[in-house]
């Protein structure tokens, strides 16, 4: 029974720095399962109805809300009690009327943030393929892809998307001037405007200048920018983001 129990859950002190839950309350937690997101960088929807927003007291009852088809994950409902959730998902509670979108603290922990803007999600292009008949496809951060008939993207770059249809409704350059979010290193959860980006010319990554609200300069790698919008973010963020 041990054995089964470790399968599909982790004790809660090994449980990865980006889940915002602490080491010591249980013993365990519940791991999410594999899926879109890796799980360093996910958390289960347990987590998210009773750890988080609290809806539940125990995982049993966790289990029943999310059973009964009451949680939505980008416009869809989702019945798995450990499906993984991660950065820029959207969660939906049709019963409070309340929508949350995931988002990373300034100590990379994973956090709900209350939204009004549901319908639509911010989605990076992490690589993308050329497909049969000459159409493109684009190879997303959330695990998901899009096919396009036109080539104008950039990995790097950030489309917004409907999240009914997959339909693509704007999309943010990663050049100088945009607005990111970092989401790794040091400077994780820091909002900042691209001064420079420096593409190495050997095997080293590339990295990118970023400066913060304060003014000050920072270097991280391109790979942690994420672009939120042009003069300003597209979309509400954490406080401690603003």
């Amino acid at each position: 029974m041990a054995k089964m129990g470790s399968r599909k859950h982790l004790k809660r002190y090994k449980a990865p720095k980006t889940w915002p839950i602490h080491p010591k309350e249980d013993t365990w937690t519940v791991k999410p399962a594999p899926g879109t997101h890796a799980i360093k960088d996910s958390i289960s929807l347990t987590l998210v109805i009773r750890d988080v927003l609290g809806l539940a007291d125990n995982s049993r009852e966790a289990k029943r809300i999310i059973n009964s088809g009451n949680v939505l994950v980008d416009g869809r409902v989702v019945k798995d009690y450990k499906f993984p959730v991660g950065f820029m998902d959207i969660i939906e509670i049709p019963k409070t009327g309340e929508a949350y979108r995931i988002l990373l603290d300034n100590k990379g922990r994973l956090q709900l943030n209350t939204i009004d803007d549901s319908d639509v999600k911010l989605c990076k292009i992490i690589n993308k393929t050329t497909i049969k008949g000459g159409k493109t496809q684009l190879n997303l951060h959330d695990g998901k892809n899009i096919i396009v008939e036109e080539d104008t993207f950039s990995s790097g770059d950030v489309i917004t998307v409907k999240v009914a249809d997959n339909e693509i409704v704007d999309t943010f350059k990663l050049e100088e001037g945009a607005t990111v979010l970092v989401t790794g290193g040091k400077h994780t959860g820091e909002l900042g405007t691209v001064s420079e980006i420096i593409e190495n010319k050997s095997t080293n990554p590339n990295t990118i200048i970023i400066e913060n609200k304060s003014k000050d300069n920072f270097l991280t790698l391109k790979d942690y920018a994420f672009v939120v919008g042009t003069d300003a973010p597209s979309i509400s963020l954490l406080e401690v983001n603003q």
